[in-house]
Parts: C-alpha cells; sequence; structure tokens
C-alpha cells in the first residue's frame, strides 16, 4: 500500500487530499473546519482528517505532495518585475517565495515529516485535478486562472498518464484577474464572489459588450493579452485604473443599490470572457485534435462559460471536477506525483465528489439536544423530508459524507420546493440571507433531466448552465433563473442514495422530481461541517426542520429562534 498526502498550502483556500494506491479516500478544506472562508491559513486541521479517515498517522504516509514549485514563483515574478522596471515589485516576490519555503519548513515541524516532498506547479496541480479524476484516455487540458506560478492560464494534451504542457499565458494577463477587477467595481468582494457577477448578468443588456471587448485582445495564437491601461491590479494597487474610473465613475458601494450600470457590465464581462475562453478552447482543439477537454482552474467555476465551451469548442465532452479552484489543488497534486512522478497508469475515475467527513445519528441528536432542540429519530429521512419540501417547507439536509468544492451537491444542502417563485424570494430573504437576484440550483434525478432541460448535457457536479424547457419554466420557477436557465445538478442512486430518494420522493409527491437546492450555510460562511454548525444556523434562519443522519428537528416543537 502507498498513502500520497496531497497539500495545498500557498493559496487561499487550503486544503489535503490523501491517495491510497492512487485512490483519493479523503479531502477536506480548511475552511471548513477553521470557519474562515477562503482561508489562507494552514491546512493543519484537514491534513488531521484526511489521516484520521485514511487510518494513518504521518509516519505512515509514503510522500508528500505540495502544489508549488519552490523558486519557479520567484524567478518568473522576478523576470517581470525587471521587465516592469519595479523594485517594489521584485521585493515583494522574493518576499512571497520566502514565505512559501517557510511554510513548507513549518510543515516539517509541525508534523515531524523527514520523507520525499514532491513539488508540482501551481497550473499542473489545477490540471491534473481535472485530467486524472475523468473518464478520459487523452484529452486536451485546459487552466483558467487568476494566477500561479506567475501564469494565469496553461494549455496542454494529456494521454495515458502523462499530460504534456503546450501553451501558457503569464501573468497579468489574467481572465480571472480581469473577472475579478470587475467584481471588485461592482461592490463584490474579489476572488470571492464572482459568481455573484455571473448571477447579477442575465439582468442585464449588451449595452457595453462592445466596449469591454476591448479589455482583451484575442491573438493569432489562440491565447490573449490583457489591454493593462484599464487595470492597477499589476501594479498591486487597486484592481482597476484612473483610466477605468474616469469612463465609467465610481466603484458600487458594497451593500449599495444595484442600478441599470452594474446589470449591464456584469452581462458585459460575462459575455467578453466567455468569447475570450471559447477562442482559448478552440484553439486548444485544433492544436490537439482532442476529441475531449478537462478544464481547471477558479475560472472553471463560471458555469454559463463552461456551457459555452461545451457546446461550441469543437469538444465531444468536458469534464470539470468540483474543486475545480485552488482547493482542488491538493488532490491535483498527489495526483501529478502518484502519476507523473511516480508512473504509476491510472484505475480511478471521480464519480462522486464525497470525499469529506461524515457523522453519525449519535453525533447529531448530542447537537440537537445541547441547543434546546427537541430531536426525533426516523427511519426514512428521505420520505420525511420530502413530504415536509412537499408541503411548502424549507429543510436542512446534512447527510453522509461531505462534498468537496464551494458547491452543495446533496450532502450539506438547503432544500425547498421549487415550484413557486416565491420560494426563491424566501430562501434568498429569510434563510439565506443574500442578495435578491441570486439564483437556485435545480438537483434532478438523472433520468428525468432530460425531461426539463432543452440540449440536456449530464451535470453531476452543478458545473453547467442548461435551458429549462418553456413549458416547465413557470412549473418550476423558483430555480429557474431570469434568463430561463438553471445552474442544474444531476443525481444518480450510486453517487447519493439519501440525495437520489429524497428528490425521488418528491417527485412522487408534487409530480415533479426537482428540488431546490443551495449550499447549508448563511451568507458569508464557508459550507457547514459539523452537525453543531448546522444547528446553528437552522436556528439563526428561517428554515423549518432540520435533517442531520437519522435524526430530525423542526422549529415548532417548542424550541425559540434566536
Amino acid at each position: 500500500m502507498t498513502s500520497i498526502l496531497g497539500i495545498n498550502c500557498f493559496s487561499h483556500d487550503t486544503s489535503a487530499c490523501i491517495l491510497v494506491d492512487g485512490i483519493p479516500v479523503a479531502m477536506g478544506e480548511e475552511e471548513r473546519f477553521n470557519r474562515d472562508r477562503h482561508t489562507k491559513l494552514f491546512p493543519d486541521n484537514a491534513i488531521q482528517f484526511c489521516l484520521e479517515q485514511a487510518g494513518l498517522t504521518m509516519s505512515e504516509v509514503d510522500a508528500v505532495a505540495f502544489a508549488h514549485q519552490p523558486w519557479k514563483d520567484f524567478l518568473l515574478g522576478a523576470s517581470d518585475a525587471l521587465a516592469r522596471l519595479s523594485p517594489k515589485r521584485l521585493a515583494a516576490q522574493s518576499y512571497v517565495d520566502a514565505r512559501l519555503v517557510y511554510r513548507e519548513r513549518y510543515f516539517r515541524k509541525k508534523w515531524g515529516w523527514r520523507g520525499a516532498i514532491y513539488h508540482v506547479g501551481h497550473h499542473l496541480a489545477h490540471g491534473a485535478s481535472a485530467y486524472y479524476a475523468s473518464p478520459f484516455d487523452s484529452a486536451a487540458v485546459l487552466t483558467l486562472d487568476r494566477g500561479g506560478d506567475f501564469l494565469s492560464t496553461t494549455l496542454s494534451f494529456a494521454e495515458g498518464h502523462r499530460i504534456r504542457p503546450l501553451a501558457k499565458v503569464r501573468n497579468p494577463h489574467s481572465l480571472g484577474e480581469v473577472y475579478s477587477a470587475l467584481t471588485w467595481y461592482l461592490g463584490f468582494l474579489p476572488n470571492a464572489d464572482e459568481g455573484k457577477v455571473m448571477g447579477l448578468a442575465p439582468y442585464g443588456t449588451d449595452k457595453y459588450v462592445d466596449s469591454l471587448r476591448g479589455l482583451f485582445k484575442l491573438t493569432s495564437d489562440g491565447l490573449f493579452k490583457v489591454n493593462l491601461s484599464w487595470f492597477n491590479y499589476q501594479r498591486e494597487g487597486s484592481p482597476l485604473s484612473k483610466r477605468f474610473i474616469d469612463k465609467w465613475g465610481a466603484p458600487r458601494v458594497p451593500e449599495g443599490d444595484i442600478d441599470d450600470l452594474h446589470k449591464d457590465l456584469s452581462y458585459a464581462i460575462q459575455v467578453v470572457t466567455e468569447e475570450a475562453a471559447l477562442h482559448i478552447a478552440r484553439a486548444l482543439q485544433r492544436t490537439t485534435g482532442a476529441r475531449y477537454l478537462c478544464l481547471s482552474g477558479g475560472v472553471a467555476l463560471n458555469s454559463v462559460m463552461n456551457t459555452r465551451i461545451a457546446r461550441e469548442a469543437g469538444f465531444d465532452d468536458v469534464f470539470i471536477q468540483p474543486a475545480a479552484a485552488d482547493c482542488g489543488n491538493a488532490l491535483g497534486a498527489a495526483l501529478f506525483a502518484w502519476h507523473q512522478m511516480l508512473g504509476q497508469p491510472r484505475a480511478w475515475e471521480m464519480l462522486h465528489p464525497y470525499l469529506g467527513p461524515a457523522f453519525t445519528t449519535a453525533d447529531a441528536l448530542v447537537a440537537l439536544k445541547s441547543a434546546g432542540l427537541n430531536p426525533v429519530e426516523i427511519d426514512n429521512p428521505a420520505r420525511t423530508a420530502a413530504s415536509m419540501v412537499a408541503d411548502g417547507k424549507v429543510i436542512g439536509w446534512f447527510q453522509g459524507r461531505a462534498e468537496i468544492g464551494p458547491r452543495a451537491l446533496g450532502a450539506r444542502s438547503i432544500i425547498a420546493d421549487p415550484r413557486q417563485a416565491e420560494m426563491r424570494d424566501r430562501v434568498n430573504a429569510q434563510v439565506k440571507r443574500r442578495e435578491w437576484f441570486r439564483p437556485f440550483a435545480p438537483s434532478v434525478t438523472e433520468q428525468h433531466a432530460s425531461t426539463y432541460f432543452d440540449d440536456y448535457i449530464p451535470n453531476p457536479f452543478m458545473l453547467m448552465v442548461e435551458s429549462v424547457k418553456k413549458e416547465y419554466q413557470d412549473k418550476i420557477a423558483a430555480v429557474t433563473h431570469v434568463d430561463g436557465t438553471g445552474r442544474l445538478q444531476t443525481v444518480t442512486r450510486q453517487s447519493n442514495a439519501a440525495f437520489y430518494d429524497l428528490i425521488e420522493e418528491t417527485g412522487r409527491l408534487t409530480g415533479l422530481p426537482v428540488v431546490l437546492n443551495t449550499s447549508f450555510n448563511l451568507r458569508g460562511e464557508p459550507i457547514v461541517n459539523r452537525p453543531e454548525e448546522a444547528v446553528a444556523d437552522f436556528l439563526r434562519s428561517d428554515m423549518d426542520a432540520l435533517f442531520i443522519e437519522g435524526a430530525m428537528a423542526k422549529k415548532d416543537d417548542g424550541s425559540k429562534d434566536d
């Protein structure tokens, strides 16, 4: 038995993953444990969870893989700084890389590690996390990110157990940086709230699309450059330049009103990002002749862009694993070390995302009773929950091992009836406590998905957006976005039996095997990780009932909302 511990600790969304004989047996995101959203702290808690789940001590681990390459960051950054004649930037890059070296030393000391360490580049880890998890024997591999290793974009071709780089785009030329800069301008938190811009975009018009096309130059080699005169992020300053502010006005104040300018700019940045990504993906397809594409990096969480790539880039199929952003680099580093550095053949495909912690009914009962609730044990949570959902109740659903990545996939979810548009407003305002324009996902059993969605593509990880058929848009109004689409999740019994049964039972009662699914967290929090966090969110929101494993509590059981 050979075990490899993968660690992402040199960027935000720190994480750990452990492979045993090339198979991931556990993965943890540090933010779930320390409750610091998009944390940059070292993933000690995630490492401990992975070891415990694998039944190993650190001394029994065979190798460790870090998702960075020492001094490569520094050399690329120094080259960039010298090109810009910026001593300040050169000093900053030196500091950054010294911090990375310190983190590795911290790990060795904290965990007593004296064994082998493999260093995997940031984008190689992104690409590996997608390709080695995919069902494809060979594929083109595209990573789109804000940046890592001072690269924003890489194009590769993979076959068998090897990935071969083909081309790259260096920072500051970055689709992710541009999208994040507009996220900041629109009053949201960059590197965290880009999904809000994607959700707001359909409320806008194409008024400014031509103007924002000037942000990018799409080059004849299939790559791109950013028109840096509109930006300031490359100078370590505020994201946008004076030129941009002079043209478009002051940035929106966070929590301020959203007007037509904000909607139209959201629409425009979404469209031009899609166009640039399509330009790159099409060139990669032409260069490699590949039938399949594996897509990763933080920008690959843009499900609207992903759908256009899947439909228009010339590939037969596209695979994106659910932890496509930096948290997935722990998985990618471990897989790259196993396959490419150790030369091991492939024997695993990601069929489900449930690699996180699980808890027992006994754990649930303790958490519920400690909060003053009066739980009951139930034999069939899916049937009981479905009855409540069909009756218009909003439930918290905490079952089995947690999913990885930022999207709730039926293990740590808030569930509601999708049939009435008012349910979307209720869950946004009274449960999630978030912006009015945010859409919710329809989760549907796989065999029924083509009934409700046009040109259906299987979408188990909620990373594509598909059009709801016109005759069903009013029937599942709470999960149909303003543009008639839904970011669906297709569910099989094999991947998640408990969630599948909930959807099936709901369909038996309502005639529609579809539920509204959103992540089990309140605004600004990581997804809940332990029963105690689920109980706390339940009590602080307008959920009606909470299901944790075989235990259930309701708001009308005499407990008080705080």
